[in-house]
């Protein structure tokens, strides 16, 4: 395939950066970058601005650092940035920026890569600039305000009580999903991509109004390489990931409050951490880390007995569990959401009840011979469904069919 310009539209960019949908967006311009795509990256500074005082960021997260090939375009609205972001939040399209994404978006590119969206002009921005359009759903933003499928701050959605959620989360309600704008929108997108079939199909039934396409996220390949050094004296299991309600963490300490043969190892911070570490107190043998480099995190992936996934909400993929697929470590997942999907080829243990973790936990501390034969499952599973090659070469073939398909529109064999 020739040389492609490609836009990637994303609400979030490291550093200014919550949560993987922007480190996934930071690795794949990476990848194409590397295989001579000429490849920009559209952001908003003032999103990131905003949640800076509520959230923590991944500003050092371990992850690579951007490709010096990689062009930036980071929109800063200034003083008024803040009010922009309400507005467009409100009114589901670019307000003060609008003029800035249009020319930005008319620079002739092959494909324009739409992302996390919610804050980078809502649903409107989807009908900018010409192209292959393609959109990422990294989460369930497009068919729910808060994201998660979250209901009421209190469990994962299995009933649709939309305003009264909104309000619990403290957010304002956003008048123009009642106006058919995701169904307008959407008309102006080539594919909608979904990291999972978990995602496509929890999205097609809550009512996304358009086909979706099941093309896993990636890591870079593992590089071989390992530490002779113990980073931790006792045998652990290890937790990485944003210290939220929904991830769990508090069904890990209320289990180790139980479980003495082995150390629960906490790496990650977010806004429920003061929670978590009161929850904790007096346990000796869970160890909050906080965040760490990812040379430093490798060997904690890979000398861990195993890493534990009790994520309570609806995650639409896992990039945890791949992680430690990468280092043939085994993954213990809640039964919930893309999880049991992500280890279904290997590397991991599902679990639906407390009962069935702790046994999970007994039986890999217990037996060094099966934690071996399930972590190299999972280098299998990583290597087969899960690794940058095969994401690459599914994700041109896909633009080559869309751009194919946009000849025969513009041109009809007669």
């Amino acid at each position: 395939m020739k040389q492609l310009k490609i836009a990637m539209v994303t609400t979030f960019f490291p550093p200014h950066n919550f949560g993987g949908d922007g480190v996934f967006v930071q690795r794949l311009s990476n990848s194409l970058a590397r295989r001579g795509h000429d490849v920009h990256v559209i952001h908003d500074r003032d999103a990131f601005s905003l949640g800076s005082k509520a959230l923590v960021a991944n500003t050092s997260d371990g992850h690579d650092s951007t490709d010096p090939r990689v062009t930036v375009h980071c929109l800063d609205g200034g003083v008024t940035g803040k009010l922009d972001l309400i507005a467009t939040h409100q009114l589901g399209m670019p307000v003060a920026k609008s003029d800035e994404l249009k020319k930005l978006l008319n620079q002739n590119f092959d494909v324009i890569h739409f992302h996390n969206v919610s804050l980078l002009g809502g649903p409107g921005v989807l009908t900018y600039g010409k192209g292959v359009k393609l959109c990422t759903l990294h989460d369930h933003w497009f068919v729910c305000a808060t994201h998660v499928l979250w209901r009421n701050d209190e469990e994962a959605c299995t009933k649709r009580t939309c305003m009264s959620c909104t309000l619990a989360a403290h957010r304002p309600p956003q008048i123009w999903r009642y106006t058919g704008a995701i169904e307008r929108a959407a008309k102006s997108v080539d594919a909608f991509l979904a990291p999972s079939e978990f995602a496509r199909g929890s999205h097609l039934s809550n009512g996304f109004p358009a086909p979706i396409r099941v093309l896993p996220h990636f890591l870079a390949d593992p590089i071989d390489a390992e530490s002779a050094e113990r980073v931790h004296e006792r045998p652990f299991f290890l937790f990485v990931g944003r210290l939220e309600k929904i991830k769990g963490v508090q069904v890990l300490i209320e289990q180790f409050a139980k479980f003495k043969g082995a150390d629960l190892v906490v790496v990650g911070n977010g806004n429920y951490e003061e929670t978590l570490r009161s929850a904790a107190a007096g346990l000796d043998h869970i160890h909050f880390l906080g965040r760490m480099s990812s040379e430093r995190l490798s060997e904690f992936y890979r000398q861990a007995v195993a890493v534990l996934v009790p994520s309570l909400c609806y995650e639409t993929f896992g990039l945890v569990p791949l992680e430690a697929f990468s280092t043939a470590t085994p993954v213990i997942v809640n039964n919930l959401g893309a999880l049991p999907e992500v280890v279904r080829d290997g590397g991991g243990i599902v679990y639906g009840s407390e009962l069935d973790l702790l046994e999970a936990m007994k039986k890999l501390l217990a037996d060094d011979q099966l934690r071996r034969s399930i972590g190299l499952a999972g280098l299998a599973n990583f290597k087969t469904n899960y690794s940058e090659a095969k994401h690459i070469e599914r994700y041109l073939s896909l633009i080559e069919e869309l751009q194919n398909r946009h000849l025969e529109v513009s041109c009809p064999v007669k």
